[in-house]
């Protein structure tokens, strides 16, 4: 494993050398050239630390730690450090100071010891198998992916599970989740369980794994119970490996009837940061993935997230009931290619078009709602930008055609909501701009992080202007309405539907939120955040806007149909041609497209559509047309309004936890001292103890520390009172009206540099 040798500590590291504690001084006395047979080096940078002693040859540290070690923080604080130089293959001597003084025979004896059992292990490795011993995992990769090797902490992950620990990954966007639960499914008898809240990238994966020749299928809101049934059962007999589910169909009593009668290897909980209730996007049907593991007790559980900080990954191994033996295993959040900028300005659109006519490449914008794609699109393309827009309000055959012709580079710029971006693996996106600010560092992280994914330089743009403070502000009403306006809601949704007291318990319903809104005088965004607050209290649950594409099942054996003769030509010319077009109708429901049978057949769409609702009628095919909506499912029979209680966990303390995220939020636009890459993964609980240098906070401070434009003026101003005469260091800040703390640093550099000199106390140039 290669570790990153970080050249911005070099100069840091020379003034270590020159300042060395006695105890590295009488080390380095026995150690230098080839003192132990080996070459060392002292105060040797890598990653964001500096070791005191480093043989590259043996990927050996040699550590010294004076009384300050003895402290419980600072014990901590080596830890941690320690562990994430492990990361890297790097094996670890301590000694103390004291001992070194004391008895150097036997701190070098330690030191021998360690070189001895490392020269040892690299005369006779190991067999070059798997970690975990298992040359399968490999070999699925090759097979099936075509790469030879796995990346980041991949076979740690896929090793754990494969080993039965219920295991977390936390993996930043683009680090291959995907394959961290698919390789060790596929090296194990029976079915994957992946829960999963993105019915759009779990179709995508599930077509993904059906190219490559592995079975996988997919349940979720908006299937009827004919093809619920139909997914089920092939999953029980039909040797599938693969079986995505959305959270919210886990407790219905078909779903765990016929889990009893499968054969799960292992359990997937992807978006795990939705179980914890302060994660920014908690799901409450995520809470039933616990009851889920009391059905199987023996089936490990591997968690994935790309953003959750320290106390929902806390949460995530409490509410998972991760077993005795679990293991996390966690990428560093920190992007090294991709430079952080905030630009403040009362006007985006041409602040836009300056940042994509100075930087070259494929972009993605980010906007707030739709209209707004639509029109930031239109701005570019007239100022000869070619762009495209993407929401989620788009037939699927529209967001094809636009993803592809981004994709291709047809057009360079994609302007989208956050619709846009799940599964989207394009590496060579440059640019990500966000012209409205997003509401969380979660939402923003995940979202920039689609920029630069080749590994080679590129950018993160935030936008922002005074009016943001207040959209932001606003959003918290608009996503928090009153308690009682929520009651008003689960009324009128009662009267819509027509539900009588004490129905409705497991009814689905289509919900057209423009048609409710007309007919009882509500906005679209408070009815739809006053849905989501009803179904974390578990009264209903909405489904976000799906575009469920037309299927069908045919319900007569092939036998069957073709002793039928009493078709028409065009019922005939309409059945040979699906069956020629599509697999595996006889078994599962397909997915059909009504405008490519119709350019096959010479048939129109309505005669399509007719001749295949008389066949259903008929029973010899059940036929789904296709449908867009969202779903309203009644988890409760209806209550009395005023029985309708909304917890303090449900309300205000998510209330509380979303005002939290909207001010990191604006605390990091605003930020002006701060590197925002270290804001960032601080945030998410990694502590980072170097800048960036390529943020537009770090780029803007001089080498001193200070905003350049600060260390320029305070420069001129030191040697202008040096010029004609010397000046006692004490005295300096007398003379200069700034901060006593600036002014060291300020001092301290231009010393350091020979631009000033002292002798005695006293400043001259």
């Amino acid at each position: 494993m290669t570790f990153p040798y970080n050249p911005n500590l070099r100069k840091l590291s020379k003034e270590l050398r020159n300042n060395s504690t006695k105890s590295e001084v009488v080390l380095w006395q026995h150690i230098k050239g080839k003192g132990l047979g080996v070459s060392f080096h002292r105060q040797y940078p890598i990653d964001c630390y500096i070791i005191d002693f480093y043989c590259k040859e043996l990927k050996l540290a040699v550590e010294i730690d004076g009384a300050s070690h003895d402290n419980e923080e600072v014990q901590e604080k080596d830890e941690e450090r320690q562990q994430r130089l492990e990361s890297y293959g790097i094996r670890f001597v301590r000694l103390d100071d004291r001992e070194v003084m004391s008895n150097i025979e036997n701190s070098l004896r330690s030191i021998e010891e360690a070189i001895n059992k490392l020269q040892t292990k690299m005369k006779h490795p190991p067999t070059p198998l798997h970690k975990g011993d298992n040359p399968m995992y490999q070999e699925i990769l090759k097979q099936y992916w075509g790469y030879d090797n796995f990346r980041g902490i991949q076979e740690e992950i896929i090793n754990s599970i494969g080993e039965g620990h219920d295991t977390l990954g936390l993996m930043p966007t683009g680090g291959g989740k995907s394959i961290t639960f698919q390789v060790p499914a596929l090296s194990k008898e029976g079915l994957c369980l992946v829960i999963t809240p993105l019915i759009a990238l779990m179709k995508d994966q599930v077509r993904n794994l059906r190219e490559r020749g592995i079975k996988a299928l997919a349940i979720y809101s908006g299937m009827t119970r004919e093809e619920i049934l139909v997914a089920l059962e092939n999953c029980i007999f039909g040797d599938y490996k693969f079986l995505y589910i959305s959270p919210e169909r886990l407790d219905t009593e078909i779903f765990q009837t016929k889990l009893r009668h499968m054969k799960v290897s292992m359990i997937t909980v992807d978006e795990s940061h939705c179980i914890s209730q302060w994660g920014y996007d908690f799901r409450p049907a995520y809470l039933k993935i616990a009851d889920i593991r009391t059905l199987l007790p023996d089936v490990p559980v591997l968690a994935l997230t790309a953003t959750a900080t320290p106390e929902v990954v806390k949460d995530i191994r409490l509410k998972l009931g991760f077993r005795e033996g679990n293991q996390t295993f966690q990428m560093s959040f920190e992007r090294k290619n991709l430079a952080y900028i905030v630009r403040h300005t009362e006007n985006k659109q041409e602040e836009l078009l300056h940042i994509l006519n100075r930087v070259n490449g494929s972009a993605i914008v980010y906007t707030r709602n739709r209209k707004r794609t639509r029109e930031v699109a239109e701005l570019l393309c007239n100022n000869q930008i070619t762009a495209t827009f993407y929401h989620a309000g788009l037939s699927n055959d529209a967001k094809d055609l636009r993803q592809k012709s981004w994709l291709t580079g047809e057009h360079r710029v994609m302007v989208a909501t956050n619709a846009f971006g799940m599964g989207i693996d394009k590496p060579d996106v440059r640019l990500v701009v966000h012209v409205d600010m997003p509401d969380s560092p979660e939402a923003y992280f995940q979202e920039a992080g689609r920029a630069g994914r080749d590994g080679l330089k590129a950018y993160a743009v935030l936008l922002t202007a005074k009016s943001d403070k207040i959209n932001l502000n606003k959003r918290i009403t608009d996503t928090f309405p009153d308690k009682e306006y929520i009651r008003k809601v689960y009324e009128d949704l009662n009267y819509y539907y027509q539900m009588a007291m004490g129905d409705g318990l497991g009814c689905t319903y289509a919900f057209n939120i423009d048609e409710f809104c007309r007919n009882f005088k509500h906005f679209p965004i408070q009815v739809d955040s006053a849905l989501k607050i009803l179904t974390r209290a578990g009264y209903l649950e909405y489904t976000d806007e799906q575009d469920n594409a037309s299927r069908l099942i045919f319900l007569l054996r092939r036998d069957e149909l073709y002793k039928l003769q009493e078709f028409d030509s065009d019922t005939e010319k309409l059945l040979n041609t699906i069956l020629r077009s599509y697999t595996g109708l006889f078994t599962d429901y397909a997915y059909i497209n009504e405008e490519s049978l119709g350019i096959r057949t010479g048939l129109t769409h309505q005669q399509i559509y007719d001749t295949l609702v008389m066949l259903t009628k008929r029973h010899i095919l059940h036929y789904i047309p296709r449908k867009k909506t969202p779903y309203i499912i009644y988890t409760r029979e209806r209550q009395e309004t005023k029985y309708i209680h909304l917890s303090r966990e449900v309300y205000e303390d998510r209330k509380e936890s979303y005002v939290a995220r909207i001010k990191a939020m604006l605390d990091y636009a605003s930020a002006e001292e701060n590197c925002r890459s270290r804001m960032l993964l601080r945030y998410f609980g990694e502590k980072n103890e170097h800048n960036c240098m390529q943020c537009d906070v770090c780029l803007q401070k001089h080498e001193s520390g200070m905003k350049e434009g600060e260390f320029q003026e305070l420069k001129e101003e030191i040697l202008n009172r040096l010029k004609n005469s010397s000046c006692p260091a004490s005295e300096l800040a007398s003379h200069l009206n700034t901060d006593k703390e600036k002014l060291n640093m300020i001092v301290s550099f231009l010393l350091s540099e020979e631009i000033i000199h002292i002798k005695d106390g006293i400043l001259y140039s």
